[in-house]
């Protein structure tokens, strides 16, 4: 099964990540984490970050091969961009969920100001121009009020994904 966590940047998609790893037995790849391990100083190119996306789907692809169980940790602002990984990967709906981040903005822009020792880049700028041009998720999804507790949402995330994977595929 693989997992989308996407949302803005400082929504917690990570965080939400790290929590809900343990509760779904996953492994999480992170795209800030793959970038500066491809990039040590990363220039946000667009060959860059398809590099970066294309690695970690490929390493996503081969994990569910294993039967490991994957979260993807990235903004996935665009519909487009969500439902590629599940072609590339050749998955159906109950192998494939999204669960999308989201606070209110103070809450994230505070939260991007106060990051250190972060393997994301991503300042109020970013935060910005990613917000116009986000695209809504309109597949089935979760969100998540980061707003509330770590623990909770991953219960809750959890939830929702057993009970996605309980329905027949279809």
């Amino acid at each position: 099964m693989i997992v989308i966590i996407c949302g803005l940047p400082g929504v917690g998609k990570s965080t939400l990540a790290k929590n809900l790893a343990p509760r779904i037995n996953a492994i999480v790849l992170s795209s800030d984490k793959i970038r500066k391990e491809l990039f040590p100083i990363p220039t946000y190119s667009v060959p860059e970050l398809k590099l970066v996306y294309d690695v970690m789907i490929i390493t996503a692809k081969y994990l569910n091969d294993t039967g490991a169980n994957c979260i993807l940790d990235a903004t996935f602002n665009r519909e487009d961009s969500r439902m590629e990984v599940k072609k590339k990967l050749g998955l159906d709906d109950r192998q494939f969920q999204i669960i999308e981040c989201s606070c209110p903005e103070d809450i994230a822009i505070s939260r991007l100001g106060s990051r250190k020792n972060d393997y994301s880049d991503a300042t109020i700028q970013v935060y910005q121009k990613m917000k116009g041009i986000r695209e809504p998720v309109k597949v089935d999804h979760i969100t998540v009020d980061t707003t509330l507790s770590p623990e909770e949402n991953a219960v809750k995330a959890a939830e929702y994904i057993s009970k996605r994977l309980g329905k027949n595929s279809g």
